[in-house]
Order: structure tokens, then C-alpha cells, then sequence
């Protein structure tokens, strides 16, 4: 049996549904990756891009070729945020992993890039319905996924608010794709991004203004 076999084997049944394999760990290395995250542990990079890894395998098996496009994404996005807070990038003055909220301008270009983005992915779903079975849902939790990433890789703040955003179409997309198990972790999602959300604006309260440049920031290492 191969690899990409056994991953979609159904491990469990909920709810009279199948969850399979590569649903359930890549979901799990996924909450690994935003409970690291929360942390501000570099570590929070490979966990995400292993769990895109192994949700290519799940997205595959549901025959979602924009969910399986939307990981390789993420995987690709994982390595730039990973090599970023290695490199220091995203270091405060004491070299630890800076968190900080965005400023005005990079709020709107944030916005712009979601909303074009949007528009762009989910024109491109709509000709090719193929590719989602969701074109305009799923097309906003890969826009959304992907600028929550990038904020994160900067230490902003509203890193969570794009997750939270995410998270509230995420759920209902995942029951209806039949993917049962992504449904129930996108709940817990909620949770630690409410947590995290929480715990990263206090520290930005904690970190004296010199502490925060324009455009590195403060926080904690793996």
C-alpha cells in the first residue's frame, strides 16, 4: 500500500462520516502549529508545513483540487515565515520574536491584497468549478489563510483576527466538504485563536513603545 493510500484510509467514523488519516493528523499538526504560534515559537513553521504536507493528501482524497493548491501555498509560505524569524527578521531589540499591531498602512495593504486576492481566486474557481466544490468560500479561506501567514511571519497582532475571520467559514465549508474532523478542529481553532489573540495583544501592552519599530518587532523564541 502506498503512502498517499494509507493516509486516506478512514480512521475513525463521526457522526455517521469518515474521517480519514491525513484529515485528522494534518488538522492536528495544524492546532500543534497555531498553540506554537501562540508561544512565538519558531517551531510553529515546520509544524505548519508538515500539516499542509499531509492535508494535500486529504484535500486530494476530496477531490478539492483549490484545497490541495491552497496547501501547496501554504507550504511555500511556511518556508519564507520559517527562514524570516530564523534570519532574525521579525526580532526585537533583544532578539526574541516581536509581536506588535500593524500600522494604518499595513492594515490597508493587508485588506487590499485579502480582498483582491479574493476576487482573483474565486473568479478562477468559478471558471474552473473543478477546482471547489465551495468556489467563493473556499476561495476566501485560501486568500484568508494565507494573509493570516504573513501577518504572523511580520509579528502582527491581527495575524489572529485574519485566523478568527477564517475560522468562521471554515467550519461550515469543512462539514459540507465532508470532512468531518477539519470541522471540529476548526472549533478548537477558535479557542486557542481567541487565546492567542489575547495573550500576543498583552504582550504588545508590556513592550515599551522603543521596543517597536516600524517594521520588526518583540516576543518569545522555541
Amino acid at each position: 500500500m502506498s503512502a498517499l493510500g494509507a493516509l486516506n484510509d478512514t480512521a475513525f467514523v463521526v457522526f455517521g462520516q469518515k474521517v480519514i488519516w491525513s484529515d485528522m493528523i494534518g488538522n492536528l499538526l495544524g492546532l500543534t502549529a497555531l498553540a506554537l504560534g501562540w508561544r512565538r515559537s519558531r517551531l510553529t513553521w515546520p509544524a505548519q508545513l508538515l500539516a499542509g504536507v499531509v492535508l494535500v493528501a486529504a484535500y486530494h482524497s476530496a477531490e478539492l483540487s483549490g484545497g490541495v493548491g491552497k496547501q501547496l501555498l501554504v507550504i511555500a509560505v511556511a518556508v519564507w515565515g520559517w527562514r524570516r524569524w530564523r534570519s532574525g527578521a521579525a526580532a526585537g531589540e533583544d532578539g526574541t520574536i516581536a509581536v506588535r499591531f500593524a500600522t494604518g498602512r499595513e492594515r490597508l495593504a493587508l485588506l487590499a491584497g485579502t480582498v483582491a486576492g479574493t476576487v482573483a481566486v474565486g473568479t478562477l474557481f468559478t471558471v474552473f468549478p473543478t477546482l471547489s466544490w465551495s468556489p467563493w468560500a473556499d476561495a476566501y479561506i485560501f486568500v484568508g489563510t494565507i494573509a493570516a501567514m504573513v501577518a504572523q511571519a511580520r509579528g502582527l497582532v491581527e495575524f489572529w483576527f485574519a485566523w478568527l475571520l477564517v475560522d468562521l467559514v471554515g467550519v461550515p465549508l469543512a462539514f459540507s466538504s465532508g470532512l468531518v474532523f477539519s470541522g471540529l478542529v476548526y472549533l478548537v481553532y477558535l479557542v486557542l485563536v481567541l487565546w492567542g489573540m489575547r495573550a500576543w495583544w498583552l504582550r504588545t501592552r508590556r513592550t515599551p513603545a522603543s521596543a517597536q519599530p516600524t517594521r520588526t518587532v518583540e516576543g518569545a523564541v522555541a
